[in-house]
């Protein structure tokens, strides 16, 4: 089992920035690959940006792309969600999640392991 704990959400402005983090534990050997998801208000759950864990390309959702960056510090067992020049539609609950072998999408439903989610709101 793998344990995560996201952290570093908050109030901000269009236009602003702010770094997500999220640090697992437990059984961290196991993962495969990382990912940010996350969901709006009445919204389903989004994939947001994904890293695989031992090195290879990022993904990102073509909605962030240019403004949101994904990076990790295995040596931290933990994954970053960098968020520039936010727009008032990146409000979400921001989940961090792993899996443990590969996947050809970044569907949601191949993730076993979340967090419990950060809250970012950007306000126009």
């Amino acid at each position: 089992q793998v344990q995560l704990v996201e952290s570093g959400g908050g109030l901000v402005q269009a236009g602003g920035s702010l770094r997500l983090s999220c640090a697992a534990s437990g059984r961290t050997v196991s993962i495969y690959s990382m990912g940010w998801f996350r969901q709006g208000p009445g919204k389903e759950r989004e994939f947001v940006a994904g890293i695989p864990w031992r090195g290879g390309t990022t993904s990102l959702a073509d909605s962030v792309k240019g403004r949101f960056t994904i990076s990790r510090d295995n040596a931290k067992n933990t994954v970053y969600l960098q968020m520039n020049t936010l727009k008032p539609e990146d409000t979400a609950v921001y989940y961090c999640a792993t899996r443990h072998q590969w996947s050809p999408s970044w569907n949601p439903a191949s993730f076993a392991s979340w967090g419990q989610g950060t809250q970012v709101t950007v306000s126009s």
